[in-house]
């Protein structure tokens, strides 16, 4: 999905369209989405058109974009790298405890930080200093609707939104009605090396991975990224093995791996890291990518 999504709608009316049946359902929910708190659980800042705004999330970056609030951005983190623009944002340095004091050089009336316990003396921090704070956790796809609704809100963007989030929906749902009816081959998510990591069921790309038409073997785990022994992958001898580009060598060339039969048959899939890596505007993109993946010709 690009991030300019209201191109997408190849004629006004069907624009006028979009935009009518975003108003109606932000009429219905805009007083529950004002009485809300944020993934810390603090409140909301008042909904106003922001024109300084620091992401350091590379997720909501992203989604500041499609917001068409690109433009009011003046800082990000060095991991911030999609869309192209937002390489041109001041690079304030990390995301997770980041520097109080070069965010606040950049003069923001907004912040949107990482939802994590990390952040938190940086977010008490910043309301010090008058400054707005919104704190979202996007580790799942329901997490990136509600994170899409709240931050349109608070810049100004609510009707943007809407369409944001039922683009992205409608994307996901294309992709699971053409491969529902496929087999779903089981497959192991290999999220690091050493120590051997591997994608959980409370992370996105699990869910991801089951909408594109097939079983990921540790959707049973609840984190996003559990610790697991390569005797259990052996155990559960998925059908597959997805993988980023920067392991598919050590995977292919280190012995132990050779007695998986997935990597001994060559079933070794290597995923678009710069694609599926975060929980951003691209998740149906992300899943598109996965289902010819999996099902080659499923998808044009």
């Amino acid at each position: 999905m690009s991030v300019f999504l209201l191109a997408r709608w190849s004629t006004k009316g069907r624009l006028e369209a979009a935009v009518a049946a975003a108003l109606l359902v932000l009429a219905c929910s805009r007083q529950e989405t004002r009485s809300a708190v944020d993934d810390a659980g603090d409140p909301l800042p008042p909904a106003e058109m922001r024109t300084r705004i620091v992401s350091l999330s590379p997720a909501t970056t992203e989604l500041l974009f499609a917001l068409g609030a690109g433009d009011r951005l003046v800082g990000r983190t060095r991991w911030d790298a999609w869309p192209d623009a937002a390489r041109t944002v001041p690079d304030l340095g990390n995301g997770i405890r980041p520097s109080v004091e070069v965010v606040m050089a950049a003069r923001p009336d907004l912040v949107v930080l990482y939802a994590t316990g990390d952040n938190r003396d940086a977010a008490r921090a910043f309301r010090a200093a008058g400054i707005a704070v919104i704190s979202l956790r996007i580790d799942r796809i329901e997490h990136f609707e509600r994170a899409t609704r709240l931050l349109g809100d608070v810049v100004g963007e609510p009707v943007r939104a809407v369409v944001v989030a039922d683009s992205v929906r409608a994307t996901l749902e294309r992709v699971r009605r053409a491969t529902d009816s496929l087999p779903h081959p089981t497959v192991f998510l290999h999220a690091w090396e050493s120590p051997l990591l591997a994608i959980g069921g409370g992370s996105y790309l699990s869910q991801l991975v089951e909408i594109a038409g097939a079983r990921n073997v540790f959707a049973d785990f609840p984190g996003p990224s559990p610790q697991v022994s390569f005797e259990e992958v052996l155990r559960r001898n998925p059908e597959y093995i997805l993988a980023g580009p920067a392991t598919l060598r050590t995977i292919r060339e280190t012995p132990r791996w050779q007695r998986l039969p997935a990597v001994r048959n060559g079933r070794i899939l290597v995923m678009d890291t710069s694609l599926v890596g975060r929980p951003g505007v691209r998740l149906g993109e992300a899943a598109v990518s996965l289902a010819r993946l999996l099902h080659p010709g499923v998808l044009p």
